[in-house]
Formats: structure tokens, C-alpha cells, sequence
């Protein structure tokens, strides 16, 4: 029998007689822990991202969902929990698991005296292109993100707009089936914005999934259809956007989980006028 590519071995587009298997999930956590010294950084969170969906990942400074999307990946080994990508075990198999996502970590630190075309002419030879398919990504990839006229510059002189704009694009360098971007819009240009927007939802249109953490909850609401809200190390909340928000703003069910409200901010009294 032929595999059909599209299908990870093991499981199957319908049931001998008939019936169709639930689709394999793009992004699948359960239980991921990690401690630090003494500290626990994330203490039970699951994630479950259905293939083609865009997923937000949300909750304040410190709540573990850095630490929580760089176990997801492979890119930090979990004290307990696993995680796959479109079914494949990303610790057991993680070359396998690699090759389908691309990832944009928050803090992403990048080769300073290389030049943009060259970063990701470099990266694209490591994923096994040959060197005219490499240079004609670059290309392509520098143009996408405006960035073709910088193609010489050191991105050691990039702004913080710009290397996040570099980033993403190497994200996508090995055209992922999923990506898992932390905070892409951070410190990005309105216009550039408007482009990444762009780019993600045709992502996602044209099959693909993503995952994006991010601290603006109008940015969630406007891309995304499912959300997990991530409070203290663990999924205090996941669904449809509809099943988290509970007939709320993302904002108000986000402070309600969180027990803070705006009215109940008490300013010291030598600030008040």
C-alpha cells in the first residue's frame, strides 16, 4: 500500500468499514513540568492545537509560556509531560518532529556579523537545500518582509523591528506545516504588522497552523479561533475563543481568571493629585 503523504504512519484518513479518525492534531502537550533550581516554571500545562486552526497562547509576565512553548518544540526537555507534533514525539523522534514546525522564541539570539541574505542562506543549506534553492528562499523571504534592501547589512545593525522581521523569516525557511511564534509583533512597525498579519492568516488559510503567544488580547481576538489562557504554570483555560471569553472581551475573562481589575488599583498617595 502507498502512504499517503499528508498522514503520519500509524494513523489513517477513515476506518476499514468506514468512519473517519479524528485528525491528527497539529500541536499536542499534555502535562509538560519544568522546574528551575527551586522554582517551578510550568506545572502541568497542556496544549491541544487541531491541525489549520490559529491558536493563541496568552497570560501575564512570568505565568510560563515561553518555558511552556520551548518544551512543545523540542527546544527545552521537560521534567515530565510530552509533546507532539502532528503525532510525532518530538523527543523520541525530533528530527522528524523539527522538520514540520518553524519557530520564532522570544529573545532569539542570531549571528551578529552576518548579513540577512547570508543568515538565512547559511540556515537554509543546514535544512539540506541545495545552494540555489537557499539563495532563491532568501530572496524570496527578504523581499516578503521588506527587507531586500538590507540584504547586506550586518544584523548586528538591525533595529528590534527588523530582527524580528529576520527571525520569523527563518521561521519559515523550511515551509513548516506549523509555526509557534512568540510575541512576532513585538516592537514591529505598524506597516510591517499589517504584512506578518497578512502572511499568517494565508498561512493558515492555505492549510497551515499556527501558534502565537502574545500580550495584546485585541491582536488574539482579531487572529485567533481558539485560545489557551496560561496562569501560575498550568492551562487555567482553553477553547474556542467563544468557551474562553464566556461572553466577555478576551481582556475581562483574562482579569477575571487572574482576579485583577483596573477599578481596583490602588495608587500611593503621593502620585494622586
Amino acid at each position: 500500500m502507498t502512504e499517503d503523504p499528508g498522514h503520519v504512519p500509524g494513523t489513517a484518513s477513515s476506518r476499514p468499514g468506514g468512519g473517519a479518525f479524528p485528525p491528527v492534531p497539529a500541536l499536542h502537550a499534555t502535562g509538560l513540568r519544568r522546574s528551575f533550581g527551586g522554582t517551578v516554571a510550568v506545572d502541568g500545562v497542556d496544549l491541544l492545537v487541531p491541525a489549520g486552526s490559529f491558536f493563541g497562547v496568552v497570560g501575564p509576565n512570568g505565568a510560563g509560556k515561553s518555558t511552556s512553548l520551548l518544551m512543545a518544540v523540542g527546544l527545552l526537555r521537560p521534567d515530565a509531560g510530552t509533546a507532539r507534533i502532528f503525532g510525532v514525539d518530538v523527543w523520541a523522534d525530533p528530527v522528524r518532529a523539527k522538520r514540520m514546525v518553524g519557530v520564532l522564541p522570544d529573545g532569539l539570539a542570531l549571528p551578529e556579523r552576518l548579513t540577512g541574505r547570508e543568515l538565512l542562506h547559511y540556515l537554509g543549506r543546514l535544512d539540506g537545500l541545495d545552494g540555489a534553492s537557499a539563495a532563491r528562499r532568501a530572496d524570496d523571504l527578504l523581499r516578503l518582509f521588506g527587507l531586500d534592501g538590507t540584504g547586506r547589512t550586518a544584523v548586528g545593525e538591525y533595529s528590534t523591528g527588523m530582527r524580528k522581521k529576520i527571525g520569523l523569516a527563518t521561521a519559515l525557511l523550511n515551509a513548516p506545516r506549523l509555526l509557534v511564534l512568540d510575541e512576532p509583533f513585538e516592537a514591529v512597525d505598524p506597516v510591517s504588522g499589517a504584512v506578518i498579519r497578512g502572511l499568517l492568516e494565508r498561512f493558515v488559510a492555505d492549510g497551515g497552523s499556527v501558534v502565537l503567544s502574545s500580550h495584546s488580547m485585541s491582536l488574539v481576538e482579531e487572529l485567533c479561533d481558539r485560545v489557551a489562557v496560561i496562569v501560575a504554570g498550568r492551562t487555567a483555560r482553553e477553547g474556542t475563543l467563544d468557551e474562553v471569553r464566556r461572553g466577555e472581551s478576551l481582556h475581562d475573562a483574562f482579569a477575571g481568571l487572574l482576579g485583577a481589575s483596573t477599578a481596583n488599583v490602588e495608587m500611593p498617595a503621593w502620585l494622586r493629585r
